[in-house]
C-alpha cells in the first residue's frame, strides 16, 4: 500500500513555477526549513547565504498569508510540513567552441512548493509551556533587578548624606560637628547685624546718639 503522495499533502500550499534556477539549488535551501515552525524557518532563510533563499523566503511567507487568510489559521501555529523542488523546462542555448564545433548550453528551471500546516496539539502545548516558562523567568529577573537598583539608590543617597559638609544654623549658633576628615565650615552671620545704622529700638544707632546729646543740653540749661 502506498503512502500519501507528495502533491496530495494536506494542508495550504503556495507554488513558485518556472523559477530560474536548478532544482538542486532549491533543494538544498529546502532541506534546511522542512519540519520547522514558520518563524525559525523565516530567520533561517534570512540569515542564509544562497541566493535561492530570496525566492524561498518570499514563497515561505505567500504560503503563511494564505494560510491565514484563506484558511483561518493562526500563523505562530504553523509550521513547515513539506516542500519540494520539481524540474522544470530546460532552455537549450549554443555556445561557438574550436575547430567549428558547438557546446550546448543548458539553462534550467524549477517549480517549488512549500505546504504549511498547523502544529500537533502536544507540540502546541510544549511550545506554549516553554514560552510561558521563559516569561515567568524574565519578569522574575526584572523584579530582583529593580529591587537591587532601588537598594543602591538608598545606599547612595545614605552615603552623600553621610558625607556631607555641616550646616551653621542662624542666629550664630554653633555648627554641627563635621564628620572626620571633612573640612571645617565658618559660621553663618545674623541677617540684623548686616543693616547699616544699627536698630531704632536699641537706640545704639546714629540717631539715639543724637537724641541723647539733645536731652543732656535741655538739663544743662
Amino acid at each position: 500500500m502506498t503512502g500519501t503522495k507528495t502533491n496530495e499533502r494536506p494542508g495550504t500550499r503556495a507554488v513558485l513555477r518556472h523559477s530560474r534556477m536548478s532544482a538542486t539549488k532549491a533543494r538544498r535551501v529546502l532541506d534546511l526549513i522542512r519540519g520547522q515552525e514558520v518563524g525559525r524557518a523565516a530567520e533561517i532563510l534570512r540569515f542564509c547565504e544562497r541566493d535561492a533563499a530570496i525566492a524561498v523566503g518570499k514563497l515561505l511567507a505567500s504560503a503563511v498569508a494564505n494560510a491565514e487568510h484563506n484558511d483561518s489559521l493562526a500563523p505562530d501555529d504553523l509550521f513547515v510540513s513539506a516542500c519540494f523542488a520539481d524540474e522544470g523546462t530546460t532552455i537549450k542555448r549554443w555556445r561557438p567552441r574550436a575547430r567549428g564545433r558547438a557546446t550546448r548550453i543548458r539553462k534550467r528551471s524549477c517549480h517549488i512548493t512549500v505546504i504549511v500546516g498547523r502544529l500537533p496539539d502536544d507540540r502546541l502545548g510544549r511550545r506554549r509551556r516553554r514560552q510561558a516558562a521563559d516569561t515567568a523567568a524574565l519578569r522574575a529577573q526584572r523584579v530582583a533587578g529593580g529591587r537591587r537598583g532601588r537598594r543602591g539608590e538608598r545606599t547612595s543617597r545614605e552615603e552623600q548624606a553621610a558625607s556631607a559638609p555641616p550646616v551653621a544654623a542662624a542666629g550664630g549658633a554653633p555648627p554641627v560637628a563635621a564628620a572626620e576628615g571633612a573640612p571645617p565650615v565658618a559660621p553663618v552671620e545674623p541677617a540684623d547685624s548686616a543693616v547699616p545704622g544699627g536698630s531704632d529700638a536699641g537706640g545704639t544707632g546714629a540717631g539715639g546718639a543724637d537724641a541723647g546729646g539733645t536731652d543732656d543740653e535741655g538739663t544743662r540749661e
